[in-house]
């Protein structure tokens, strides 16, 4: 009865807003002890290395600058990843970004990597309690040329490498404009290099090996994934999460906010 009517109240609100307040209102009820560690089922997993407590995890989109830790990890999460960050502060796209599909349990969102920068984001990972596995997912700045996308994401990969159970490149948004092009054979060649040469010698810096997660599209055609993977496997990548959302429409069609451009999440995404 009170989801229900908290949803319903939520509703009322436009989604970015509701998104806000809730986790704010989380974290406050975090603060004040109103909720205890949610204990998990237990179904560990041993993935990249790591073992997970559970297969349940928080994927990264929610909390862009790790605001939340702690709160979220309290509601039993067997993994939380924080990002999508960016190695400066960006606003993203313009508002309204992030639209409610009830009917079908879906979202489309345009968001544009809208974070804080990468520095703030480390601040609030040094502040959390939170010792679990900690995935962050990072990204290049809207306008860093695709030519010299490897740059952002190596400042970012240096910066975070120390905090980070896994590090997730997130090569698949389609709300940065291009970045979907670093998919393509040569440029995601050249991004894989430079990163594998990198995590060598962070890994000798920092005596630790962290695992690289690449995070690709849902519409890549099976050529296409087939020659990726053939690519992440000589540039020894740890695993691949699938999927990023879809710009597919298809399941959304003549619904209301269903053209609206930006990465279809949730039921349809499914399939």
């Amino acid at each position: 009865m009170l989801y229900r009517l908290l949803r319903s109240l939520l509703f009322q609100l436009d989604a970015e807003t509701a998104h806000r307040i809730t986790l704010a209102s989380l974290k406050q009820a975090h603060r004040l002890k109103l909720f205890g560690h949610a204990q998990p089922i237990p179904s560990p997993i041993e993935l990249m290395g790591l073992r997970f407590p559970n297969r349940v995890g928080l994927a990264a989109g929610l909390d862009k600058d790790g605001e939340y830790i702690d709160a979220l990890a309290a509601l039993g999460f067997g993994f939380i990843e924080i990002g999508t960050v960016t190695p400066r502060p960006q606003a993203g796209n313009p508002q309204p970004r992030l639209f409610r599909l009830p009917k079908v349990n879906a979202i489309i969102n345009r968001m544009g990597f809208n974070n804080a920068g990468v520095d703030v984001l480390i601040a609030n990972v040094e502040r959390a309690r939170y010792n679990g596995i900690l995935g962050i997912n990072i990204g290049k700045n809207f306008d860093t040329p695709n030519e010299r996308a490897s740059s952002d994401y190596l400042a970012c990969l240096c910066k975070v490498y120390p905090y980070a159970s896994y590090i997730a490149i997130n090569i698949s948004s389609p709300n940065t404009q291009g970045l979907r092009d670093l998919q393509a054979a040569d440029e995601l060649h050249a991004l894989l290099a430079a990163l594998s040469d990198e995590r060598e010698k962070l890994c000798g810096t920092y005596g630790r090996r962290v695992p690289l997660a690449i995070k690709i599209a849902p519409d890549l055609e099976p050529a296409h994934v087939r020659g990726l993977s053939e690519t992440l496997i000589a540039h020894g990548i740890d695993a691949v999460i699938a999927t990023n959302t879809t710009i597919a429409r298809d399941a959304v069609a003549g619904l209301r906010y269903g053209s609206e451009t930006g990465g279809l999440s949730g039921a349809p995404l499914r399939e």
